[in-house]
């Protein structure tokens, strides 16, 4: 008798599961069905995000056509996303209502935001920048609303969260809004908890970043955590209000809303924790990579942070385990890299790369950027879309 195929589920179309699908494309397995269950049939790049916000691609040229790479891995999408799942049944319940069985599944499916609580009548315009699924609409509902602004005024964006992803977003969103809406006055800040510019990178690297800032016309407000949205601006935890018309929320990631309803462990941010071998702590034949998980505690003093390198560096590692699983065989161990090299586009034209103490800028570096991330997403898409 033929054994039944083992059923191995991708909750999620991130960065990581888009390394599991090449892989089974690559390297077919006739005994295992692949599904993947994800809330559109393109998924955007992080890394091309800035790119976008700034005017300088499409939305398309930063998506990848996750329908086109699962027919080539043999896998079945269905475009609805997962909202239940019960490890021990071994089955995932997804929006539409559809219950789809597993012997193996993994999650990347990102992460959300905690959103401000907004007081008073009439706080400034929140464009959360997470999820990243949705940010499109988001985006272009804000853009809508800046056209209708009356001529000759003067609008004040903050962003509220200090790393690097926050610097690029608001460097990149201020070249759109000025570009589109050159007859108004344009005034940005940012808002950061941490003392410093880019924790945890070089003194050059953060002296870029904050030159860049500068020609912004970007300031920076340290040691400063924003906390609630009330008429005229961002409330600080202090009680001191910073005025603003327009706010960028990047700051206080946390895991999917509807993990919290599971029987998955998760860490104080509703992240799923993981071991080594990117296993769910405890669940055997439960994955996560990407954003939605974190290693457990006993594993890591520090947690990653949320940033789409490190899914590209778990894909390869996830896919391999994943078809391990599958067959009972022993899995392989992931281990975080030291340092990671971080190309924050300016929106200007320009972007500045950093790695550890190194840094360098200029416009060959915003280049190089996109060429790097132009060769990712063409890598997982059909050639005729490029």
């Amino acid at each position: 008798m033929i054994p039944p195929l083992k059923q191995l589920v991708l909750i999620g179309a991130g960065h990581a599961h888009a390394f599991v699908l090449e892989a089974f494309a690559q390297r077919p397995d006739t005994t295992i069905a692949i599904t993947v269950v994800s809330d559109s049939p393109l998924a955007a790049y992080s890394g091309s995000v800035p790119a976008w916000l700034a005017g300088e691609c499409t939305l398309r040229e930063t998506q990848i056509d996750v329908a086109a790479l699962s027919q080539r891995a043999g896998a079945r999408l269905i475009t609805s996303p997962a909202v239940a799942i019960d490890p021990t049944k071994r089955w995932v319940t997804l929006a539409n209502g559809e219950v789809v069985h597993f012997d193996v599944a993994s999650f990347n499916v990102g992460s959300t935001l905690r959103l401000p609580e907004k007081h008073g009548a009439q706080p400034p315009y929140l464009l959360a920048m997470r999820p990243l699924s949705s940010l499109h609409y988001r985006w272009q509902a804000l853009r809508e609303k800046v056209a209708q602004l009356p001529q000759g005024t003067h609008q004040r964006v903050v962003s509220v969260g200090g790393g690097a992803a926050g610097c690029e977003t608001l460097m990149s969103v201020m070249a759109q809004l000025r570009q589109q809406r050159s007859d108004i006055t344009w005034q940005g800040t940012l808002v950061s908890a941490s003392t410093t510019l880019l924790p945890g990178a070089g003194h050059l690297p953060r002296w870029l970043t904050q030159r860049a800032l500068r020609r912004a016309d970007i300031t920076v407000l340290h040691g400063v955590r924003g906390q609630s949205l009330i008429a005229g601006g961002v409330n600080t935890s202090e009680g001191e209000l910073i005025d603003a018309d327009i706010v960028l929320w990047a700051t206080g990631a946390v895991g999917q809303m509807w993990l919290q309803d599971t029987a998955l462990p998760l860490n104080q941010q509703g992240f799923i924790q993981v071991n080594k071998t990117l296993e769910v702590t405890g669940k055997p034949g439960l994955f996560a990579a990407g954003d939605c998980a974190a290693f457990n505690p006993s594993l890591r003093s520090s947690p990653l942070p949320k940033s789409g390198v490190y899914a590209v560096r778990q894909g390869p590692v996830l896919a391999e385990n994943l078809r391990a699983a599958c067959h009972s065989e022993p899995l392989t161990t992931w281990q975080p890299p030291k340092r990671v090299l971080a190309l924050i586009g300016t929106g200007d034209g320009h972007a500045i790369a950093s790695r550890g103490a190194i840094g360098f800028s200029g416009r060959w570096v915003w280049e190089w950027k996109k060429r790097i991330d132009a060769r990712f997403i063409a890598r997982f898409n059909p050639p005729f879309n490029y």
